[in-house]
Formats: C-alpha cells, sequence, structure tokens
C-alpha cells in the first residue's frame, strides 16, 4: 500500500481528542480513560478507521481502540471521527510489537482485519498471528483470549488456521467465503468494500483460548 504524506498530519494527530498520545501511561489502567469498566476490543492496524467507528457506534456498551503505525492513515481516521460523537473509541500511534508496553491484562478481543500477509518466507515473523504476536497477545488479554479475523489472502489464512490451533486456540465459524455466508454482523473495512466490489472471496475466523 503506497502512502500519501498528509500536510500537518503530526499536528493533527496531536490535537485530537480521539487520540491518546502517550499509552504507555495507561497501562494497566484504560477503565480511566474510558471512566468505566466495560470491554475493552482492539484492531491492530485499523487502517482509515471505517470498521472500528462502524463497531464503535453499534456497540455503545463496549470500549474500543484502534491501533495504526502509519501517520498518513490515522490522520484519515481521525477526520472520519470528528463528524461523530463517540465516547468508546481511542485511537493509539504505534507498532503492534509494542502491545505489552501499553496493556495489561485488559484485552477481552482482538481483531485482525486484512493484515499485511508478509508473504515471504523470511517475513513470516511479521505476520499478526505469528507465535511471536501470539505470545504478546496473551499479557494483554484479560481472561479469555479471543481473536477475530477477516483477510482476503488465503496463504495468509491457511498460515493463521495453523498457527492458532498450534498456540492452543480453538476455531469456530470458519468462513471461506464471507459474503456468501449466513454470518449476518460483518462490518466491512475500506479493503473489504473494494475486495468485495471486485468478487475477491473474504476467509474469516474466530479463535478462542481459555
Amino acid at each position: 500500500m503506497r502512502l500519501r504524506n498528509i500536510k500537518g498530519a503530526d499536528k493533527i494527530i496531536e490535537n485530537s481528542n480521539y487520540v491518546v498520545i502517550n499509552p504507555e501511561k495507561y497501562k494497566g489502567k484504560w477503565d480511566s480513560v474510558f471512566n468505566n469498566s466495560n470491554q475493552i476490543h482492539i484492531e491492530i492496524g485499523m487502517g482509515k478507521g471505517n470498521f472500528i467507528i462502524q463497531m464503535a457506534k453499534n456497540n455503545p456498551n463496549i470500549n474500543f481502540i484502534g491501533i495504526e503505525m502509519y501517520d498518513s492513515v490515522i490522520v484519515k481516521a481521525i477526520q472520519k471521527l470528528e463528524k461523530e460523537n463517540l465516547n468508546n473509541i481511542k485511537l493509539i500511534r504505534m507498532d503492534a510489537r509494542l502491545l505489552e508496553d501499553v496493556f495489561d491484562k485488559e484485552i477481552n478481543l482482538i481483531y485482525l482485519n486484512f493484515s499485511d500477509p508478509w508473504p515471504k518466507k523470511r517475513n513470516s515473523k511479521r505476520r499478526l498471528t505469528h507465535h511471536r504476536f501470539l505470545n504478546i497477545y496473551e499479557n494483554i488479554f484479560k481472561d479469555k483470549k479471543v481473536i477475530y479475523m477477516k483477510t482476503d489472502n488465503t496463504a495468509l489464512f491457511e498460515f493463521s488456521l495453523q498457527s492458532l490451533s498450534e498456540f492452543g486456540y480453538t476455531l469456530k465459524n470458519i468462513s471461506l467465503d464471507l459474503h456468501n455466508s449466513d454470518y449476518d454482523e460483518n462490518v466491512l473495512t475500506e479493503y473489504e468494500e473494494k475486495f468485495s466490489e471486485k468478487g475477491i472471496k473474504i476467509n474469516r475466523l474466530e479463535a478462542y483460548k481459555d
């Protein structure tokens, strides 16, 4: 994905009430950010925010945190949020490898939507369902571990099925063609909208671990 620089992106991010600038300060204290003890769901690699913003609108009793490392993308999400009035969503600009610096057994569910497939074998450790990341997630989940994943990339999906199973997750509601399944609670990402228009099949899974 080619990213265009957005003039003044740093200022837009710093001045947004939706962005948590120093998230490390709230490790173990995210309830205080939302002023409640509701569940916290995070999306790693939220893109322009279509999915997580709609999820926050649909589920006012759940707190959502969107995580994105690229300025130019997170600014797009901020611009969308400025048109809303939501108190159950925050954004963090960070690398997913630093999740343990920000959360401590506080997360109830992780969304992995259309993550970079990193197709070359030598880059497999960068995949968000690699054991390297699954170990990180172990330390940020509050109790039960729940991961929902969507991707158009068949190779990444097959890799994830194996990786999650080997790590002790139980896989449920697996779909190789989500948009032609009976799952009726799907919220589309911006990528998903484009793929759907082209007739590209979407893979989805739910992974659970006690």
